[in-house]
């Protein structure tokens, strides 16, 4: 877009939109880590809180 001399609006649109869907992909990815890795590691005694903790950085 740039080297198409495209406006700044166009592209600021566009930056916001990508910002959005990998904001989105963290969270999804976050949220099935804590559904399944972290539920797996309270039944197997494992230090689930560190890893939340860890986690917890990222949101």
């Amino acid at each position: 877009m740039i080297e198409a001399h495209r406006p700044c609006v166009d592209l600021a649109q566009q930056l916001h939109a990508v910002e959005r869907a990998i904001s989105s992909a963290k969270r999804e990815l976050i949220n099935d880590h804590i559904e399944h890795c972290l539920t797996d590691s309270v039944e197997t005694g494992g230090n689930s809180l560190a890893e939340l903790k860890q986690l917890a950085k990222y949101l």
